[in-house]
Formats: C-alpha cells, sequence, structure tokens
C-alpha cells in the first residue's frame, strides 16, 4: 500500500544527466584560452615571481579544462554519437594529452593545439545537438 502511495507517477528519461542544455564545450574553450594567453605572457615576461604565478594559473586552467572535456565525453555523448563519430574517443583522449602538453610547457602552440582539437569536439558536439 505504502510503495503505490510513493510509487512515481511519470517516467521521465533524458539522453544525459539532466535534460539538455547544460554541456557546453564553451567551458572546456574558455579555461583553454586562457592557458593560451598565460603562455603568451610567460614568453614576455622573464620576472620569477611573474613566472611563478603565471605557471600556476596555467596549471589550474588546463585542468580546469580537461575536466569540462571529460564531463563531455562521459556525461553527454552517448554511444550514438560514437557510432556517428568513430574519431571521438580518440579526438577526447588526443584533447586530454594536448591539455596536459599544456599544462606542462610555456610554449603557446601547445596552447593553440588544445584549442584547435578543442574546436573539433565543438563541431561534433553543435552536430549532434541538431540530430
Amino acid at each position: 500500500m505504502l510503495s503505490r502511495l510513493f510509487a512515481p507517477k511519470v517516467k521521465v528519461s533524458a539522453h544525459c544527466d539532466l535534460p539538455c542544455g547544460v554541456y557546453d564545450p564553451a567551458q572546456a574553450r574558455i579555461e583553454a584560452e586562457s592557458v593560451k594567453a598565460v603562455q603568451d605572457k610567460m614568453q614576455a615576461n622573464d620576472d620569477p615571481q611573474f613566472q611563478t604565478r603565471a605557471i600556476v594559473i596555467k596549471e589550474q586552467r588546463a585542468e580546469l579544462a580537461k575536466h569540462h572535456v571529460s564531463v563531455l565525453w562521459s556525461d553527454y555523448f552517448k554511444p550514438p554519437h560514437f557510432e556517428s563519430y568513430p574519431q571521438l574517443h580518440q579526438l577526447v583522449n588526443d584533447t586530454l594529452k594536448a591539455l596536459s602538453a599544456a599544462k606542462g610547457s610555456s610554449d603557446p602552440a601547445t596552447g593553440q593545439q588544445a584549442l584547435d582539437l578543442i574546436a573539433e569536439i565543438d563541431r561534433i558536439f553543435w552536430e549532434t545537438k541538431k540530430a
């Protein structure tokens, strides 16, 4: 009797954790843009204190970008996406590796590589949203 009283009246489902609208590769892109901007600034400033602070900020931003890419991979993209875009697993892996490289480097080219890969994830993401 009690179980019927508290049983759900309506069954709902979604292809992601919450109804769509909570995921967006822009979050990863913004963090990766910060990484590259810090790398650019590091090239123009040789003050040791500035360099130390820049490294800390760059590493934090790279970790945040990795987090956002990982959340897209684990929470948003589903088997039908991977079937339609068989390169998606490798693309996400390459992006995470590129962000790790940017995290450990002051070379803006590593930040740009991460941004380029995130742009490809962004393209795929928005294509899946249209489907």
